[in-house]
């Protein structure tokens, strides 16, 4: 049974792998994504600080993978936040590629309260069993808790960004609105609109004007479960809101699906997904990241 209690968001026993995650956070991939395409691109570790982490949230351990230039600190922060099939290969691949760009990268496992990711092979039953179960409270937790960590281990807090994919870009925007220390976000073809719910009380549409960061949402125009109508709404939302709402911009890619970017999936489109990697390390440099 589903408890919206909050006492149930925050677990007293540490994190059991044998209960959520059979491989180590960041290596395999996904099941509900096998198999996987050719043109996976693989980032290496040299020079880089790489693997598995534990970040106390409460009482609770929260699994993460962080990457980072090994042996320095200081260093700027960006948050990671993981499509629906949790922190895989792809993810930590992205966490490494912001590592060779000079950041402390750290990509928490958000699902892992509510099970295992990426055991799961068919996508319908893990949104059903997982993702829908996760609410957004326990999720701007987790974040905070990243943040807390990472400033503990060598970051500086004061340089912080975010970013996310599809259910992560949806929590880009979301974490754009919750943190004020918050310097700039990219969402990457995240929803923006959606049913209220006990879990989910509201969405990025809704919490637009209250920004406190400026986001950069790369999206495609190709994408059928993201209308532009939405891309459209939120830009309108967007100008009638904070500072940071009105500096907040959109680059829509009109030939490319959903999840453009994920190139271990048949969806990558390589032009789109350079240029808007392109966009999202210069949007970054420009706010202070």
């Amino acid at each position: 049974m589903l408890r919206n209690d909050v006492d149930s968001l925050t677990p007293t026993r540490d994190f059991d792998r044998r209960d959520f995650l059979r491989t180590a956070v960041g290596s395999g991939f996904a099941t509900a994504v096998l198999p996987v395409t050719a043109q996976t691109i693989k980032t290496d570790t040299a020079g880089l600080t790489a693997g598995e982490v534990t970040i106390p949230v409460g009482d609770f351990k929260m699994p993460a993978y962080r990457a980072a230039p090994q042996g320095k600190s200081g260093l700027p922060v960006i948050l990671v936040v993981s499509e629906i099939f949790g922190v895989h290969e792809h993810i930590a691949d992205v966490a490494r590629r912001f590592a060779k760009l000079g950041y402390l990268a750290i990509a928490p496992e958000l699902f892992v309260r509510q099970g295992d990711a990426q055991s799961y092979g068919e996508i319908a039953k893990l949104m059903a069993e997982v993702v829908s179960k996760v609410p957004d409270e326990q999720v701007m937790r987790d974040l905070d808790a990243s943040v807390a960590w990472a400033r503990a281990n060598g970051g500086d807090v004061s340089r912080l960004g975010i970013t996310g994919f599809c259910w992560g870009g949806r929590h880009v925007w979301m974490y754009s609105a919750h943190n004020r220390a918050l310097k700039a976000g990219v969402a990457w073809y995240g929803r923006l609109v959606g049913i209220s719910s006990p879990l989910t009380p509201k969405h990025p549409l809704e919490v637009a004007a209250q920004l406190h960061a400026p986001v950069l949402g790369l999206y495609g125009g190709a994408d059928q479960g993201i209308p532009l109508t939405t891309v459209n709404q939120m830009k309108d939302a967007l100008q009638a809101g904070s500072p940071a709402a009105k500096a907040s911009e959109f680059v829509v890619y009109p030939d490319a699906p959903h999840a453009f970017h994920a190139d271990y999936r048949p969806s990558y489109r390589k032009e789109a997904a350079d240029d808007a990697w392109k966009r999202c390390t210069a949007w970054f440099k420009a706010k202070g990241v």
